[in-house]
């Protein structure tokens, strides 16, 4: 007796496409991590050059540079996109009654702090010291908690006012502020002298690679 199978149905192309996102990012991430660890030198010898001319730009430029640390400790700093995203999950919580969005949007943003201090812990990647430093920052370097939570708070942001039909006015005024936050934040902290620029780059990486992966998860639970 010939039985019929049944296939699962294709997945849709916007799936296809963010698996394939995904992918790409978790492999660029993964590369860059090794590269980082074992401290290859022509990548080391490209961080120290950045780093030691943008050092001496910031000790120079003094009222740049106090600027910089405004925006870094206080508009972008981790702290500030942590509250701002408890604010909204309990804006979708009081307005929308999207709990289980709420929760999802706080568990994204706790995964991100969890793989960013883990992944700081296995590699002990040393901060570059001067000794004239412009500024100070704790734990170690890779990847930059700035860099990676800017990204992971913004990128998820856009996604929510884009699923609740923001306006145009307001969608672009979003897509801008998000733009400047997270690359501000990552050139801020290179100005500084308190990150590599690998570490900055690492952290705009596994941030996307987050939200790609938070936005298919709540895909796939709405579906």
């Amino acid at each position: 007796m010939h039985t019929q199978t049944v296939e699962s149905p294709p997945r849709p192309p916007a799936e296809r496409s963010a698996s394939r996102w995904a992918g790409v990012l978790a492999l660029c991430s993964a590369l860059l991590l090794a590269l980082v660890a074992v401290r290859w030198h022509p990548l080391m010898t490209l961080d120290g050059d950045i780093a030691e001319t943008t050092h001496r730009w910031a000790v120079d430029e003094r009222g740049v540079t106090h600027a910089f640390r405004i925006l870094t400790d206080w508009v972008w700093d981790p702290w500030t996109m942590r509250i701002l995203t408890v604010a909204v999950a309990i804006w979708l919580v009081w307005r929308r009654a999207a709990r289980w969005t709420a929760v999802w949007l706080l568990a994204a943003c706790g995964l991100a702090t969890l793989i960013q201090q883990s992944l700081k812990a296995l590699v002990d990647r040393p901060r570059p010291v001067w000794p004239d430093p412009v500024d100070s920052a704790h734990y170690a370097a890779f990847p930059s908690g700035h860099a990676m939570t800017a990204t992971v708070v913004c990128g998820l942001m856009l996604w929510l006012l884009h699923r609740h039909g923001a306006g145009r006015a307001v969608w672009r005024t979003a897509v801008s502020v998000a733009v400047v936050s997270v690359v501000g934040v990552g050139l801020t902290r290179i100005w500084l002298g308190v990150h590599w620029t690998t570490d900055v780059v690492g952290g705009w990486l596994l941030g996307v690679l987050v939200v790609v992966l938070a936005v298919g998860v709540h895909a796939r639970r709405r579906g």
